[in-house]
């Protein structure tokens, strides 16, 4: 959000007018005497004689004492304090005035937070009239002579209703707003057309500024003025213009703010995080290192149990990450930490692609073919195994972009990408390099030695196990829901609401978790949650005190509550200023984050929405995909299992292991990301029953789909395997923030490898009856060949 569209009009206090320039005066001369000074920003003050010299002369021009005219628009005039040293009053007069008179003065931007320091304090405030404040140009002013911005900022003096913080009028009487040039001075101007209360109330006030010597009438947007111009006469019509030095663009996107209309609300910050540069420095080196070990192992594994094949898919992968990057960066999506796992993720199921299409040929190699015919047969065969497992994950994550948050979004954005490119890389390229090497009369090799027929005689009964299966995913369920109703989760603060700090302590201090609670407890009036996190010396403090509070300085009090807190343990002798900036020394926060309420509810539905479409997503998928309802039922049961089985393991373990194990918008995406990956095994098993029930007449449903498992045993395995190397890498070395991200992903991955053998599989024959397995083969006994598996 960039601007709320907050639209008011005032009237104005002059620079002329009895009073305002005394009032400056005397505001100089209180800010340069008063001991108060000291309290401020020292650096930005001018010492200087506390004799004011400067009168006014028989026209209304002010001179110094010797009678020399003082220049309109100069700072740091004789006798001058802080004020005049750091903004230029317009103390110009009458006709040809250098500045508009309803223009106070100007300052550099730099400038402008310490002068609002000095005329904000109660002192000062008490020498205007009670009914004036003060506010900022939107933009910089431009030079009369020249017509090229400065660096100035023009401030105002507007003129408040008694007792009342509402504008005499707003925008919400706007009824039309359009940008477009003034057929007469040729300038970009911003045409609005009222209500007809708007319309009264805005007769009234130009006509009164009309009457008043032609008095400027401010109007402001979000608090900034954006234009003051001079009331030439009444405006009744309701019609009228705001000129402020527009560009078209600009005006263009004034207008469409205002067609829209403000914010029926006054904005606050419901969320906000802070990462120090150390911090997050050390965020993208583990991530770095993660990704750069993943993509290690992948080619170590790739090369050693594919040989030729393996090279090709490497280059592939090369292909993936650099068409990846590049589309980020065009895109301009903001590479967070989660984003950086999703790059990983996709170098891991860019390689699932190249697995699937490999072991295929391999297939057709034992059954006797020639290369070539076999690289043309296992690309053709892998299509759709590939696209159904591709399609369910890219499902879930578009699911993810719509209802994801912040960096949980650009994680989606980053998968999204990443699939459509793996797709491209793994099908395309992949064979491209195949072809055109196979067309030099090379050969190419896709087994080595040792991996030419592993797991190729495989012969298990699966189906006669999935009553084991049952039982031990009921007993791990079981054990969770206990766990979830005497232990619950560890919810992170983004779904209960709160605050959270790193606090890094300095090197030396002898502090543990039991002292933090024990002494924020205190300060907190209730026990906040104290974590290790696994850089050295510091903890990460969680506590939801004035969370419900909306004031505007409950963050600063719980900050103040803090600091007290670790002071205390840290001996009394913390500076207060270094200990908040996250680039401070010795003790201090390294990063924070704040979740108000209203965010962490909306963030527990829209996990909650986006689990639930994604598995409605997949459901309807493999429906339309296999044309069996059981197929789909099958499947989406599986992934709830992998779902509760990852939840089973959370609620156990958490604060058992050595790493936070918190259930936040992380955990949600991993989730999500869990259940468009475990249904990849799922498909490729699927795929192979598909093809099967039409291939092999005469054998019984629960033959049929033993076949199809121990067909596709190595290619689920292998898939898992190498997605599983590039998440362990992540979970060792991609840092604490992400630990329980790769943790989830990690049981995940092993979970859904499971369960699309005893629950997905097992579900399919227990809610199939024989016969329809018979009409199926029956309708399709035209096209069926005699050739068994190989062995």
């Amino acid at each position: 959000m960039q601007a709320t569209a907050k639209l008011e009009f005032y009237d104005v206090y002059r620079v002329t007018d009895n009073g305002v320039m005394q009032a400056f005066i005397d505001a100089d001369k209180k800010l340069q005497t008063s001991a108060a000074t000291d309290t401020l920003d020292v650096a930005e003050t001018v010492q200087m004689d506390t004799t004011y010299n400067y009168v006014y002369d028989s026209t209304g021009q002010i001179v110094d004492s010797t009678m020399n005219l003082v220049e309109a628009g100069t700072g740091g005039v004789e006798g001058g304090g802080p004020l005049m040293a750091n903004m230029t009053l317009n103390l110009s007069s009458g006709e040809g005035l250098s500045f508009s008179p309803s223009i106070m003065g100007t300052a550099s931007r730099n400038k402008k937070k310490l002068i609002d320091q000095y005329l904000n304090r109660p002192d000062v405030k008490a020498l205007f009239p009670r009914d004036l404040e003060f506010r900022w140009a939107y933009k910089a002013s431009r030079d009369f002579t020249t017509g090229e911005e400065t660096d100035q900022y023009n401030l105002y003096a507007i003129r408040k209703k008694r007792g009342s913080n509402e504008a005499p009028l707003e925008g919400d009487r706007i009824t039309n707003a359009s940008a477009n040039p003034d057929p007469t001075s040729g300038e970009v101007v911003v045409s609005l057309a009222m209500d007809t209360r708007g319309a009264r109330i805005w007769a009234d006030m130009t006509t009164k500024a009309a009457q008043d010597n032609n008095r400027e009438i401010a109007i402001l947007l979000d608090n900034e003025v954006v234009s003051a111009p001079s009331v030439r006469q009444p405006i009744t019509g309701g019609d009228s213009q705001i000129s402020g030095d527009f560009t078209m663009a600009e005006a263009t996107d004034l207008a469409n703010i205002l067609q829209v209309g403000k914010l029926p609300a006054r904005t606050q910050i419901i969320q906000e995080s802070l990462v120090g540069p150390s911090l997050g420095q050390d965020n993208i080196n583990r991530s770095l290192t993660s990704v750069g070990i993943a993509f290690a192992l992948l080619l170590i594994f790739m090369v050693m149990y594919y040989v030729g094949g393996g090279l090709v898919s490497i280059i592939a992968l090369l292909a993936n990450l650099f068409f990846v990057i590049g589309a980020l960066a065009s895109y301009g999506t903001v590479l967070t930490l989660p984003g950086i796992a999703g790059i990983v993720l996709t170098l891991g199921m860019a390689v699932d692609a190249n697995v699937i299409i490999y072991e295929r040929i391999r297939e057709e190699l034992r059954l006797g073919k020639t290369l070539s015919m076999a690289v043309k047969d296992g690309f053709q065969q892998s299509y759709s195994a590939i696209i159904d497992a591709n399609v369910t994950t890219i499902l879930t994550a578009l699911v993810l972009s719509y209802f994801g948050l912040g960096p949980i979004k650009g994680f989606a954005v980053v998968l999204i990408i990443g699939i459509l490119f793996t797709l491209f890389t793994a099908v395309l390229l992949t064979r491209l390099m195949v072809e055109y090497w196979l067309s030099k009369d090379k050969s190419l090799s896709f087994a080595s030695s040792w991996s030419q027929n592993l797991m190729t005689n495989v012969n298990i009964d699966w189906i006669s196990l999935r009553k084991y299966g049952y039982m031990i995913s009921g007993a791990l369920i079981l054990a969770g829901a206990i766990s979830f109703f005497t232990r619950g989760f560890e919810l992170g603060v983004d779904l209960k609401g709160g605050y959270s700090y790193n606090v890094q302590f300095a090197e030396g201090s002898n502090v543990n978790g039991d002292m933090l609670r024990k002494e924020l407890g205190e300060q907190f009036g209730g026990s906040p949650v104290v974590k290790a996190v696994d850089t050295r010396n510091t903890f990460n403090i969680t506590t939801s005190y004035l969370v419900d509070d909306t004031g505007e300085d409950a963050a600063s009090r719980v900050m103040d509550k803090l600091y007290e807190g670790v002071n205390a343990i840290s001996g009394g002798n913390l500076d207060k200023e270094s200990f908040k900036s996250t680039n401070g020394e010795g003790t201090h926060i390294t990063s924070s984050s704040k979740v108000g309420p209203t965010i962490a509810e909306d963030i527990k539905d829209s996990s909650l929405y986006s689990a639930i479409f994604a598995l409605l997503l997949i459901f309807l998928y493999l429906f339309i995909r296999f044309n069996k309802w059981q197929f789909s039922l099958g499947a989406v049961l599986a992934l709830l299992h992998d779902v509760l089985a990852t939840l089973s393991i959370f609620t156990l373990l958490h604060g058992i292991l050595p790493f936070s194990m918190e259930v936040d918008q992380a955990f949600v995406a991993a989730i999500l990301t869990v259940i468009g990956y475990s249904v990849n095994d799922t498909v490729i098993v699927f795929d192979r029953i598909r093809e099967f029930l039409g291939t092999y007449t005469g054998k019984t449903k629960e033959e049929v789909f033993n076949l199809a498992i121990n067909n596709t045993l190595s290619r689920t395995i292998i898939t898992s395997g190498t997605t599983l190397l590039v998440v362990l890498a992540l979970f060792l070395f991609g840092g604490a923030s992400i630990k329980g991200f790769a943790f989830a992903l990690i049981f995940g991955i092993l979970f859904g490898t499971y369960s699309s053998v005893f629950i997905a599989s097992a579900l399919v024959v227990d809610l199939t009856k024989e016969r329809e397995f018979k009409g199926k083969e029956k309708k399709k006994k035209g096209f069926s060949r005699s050739t068994e598996p190989a062995k």
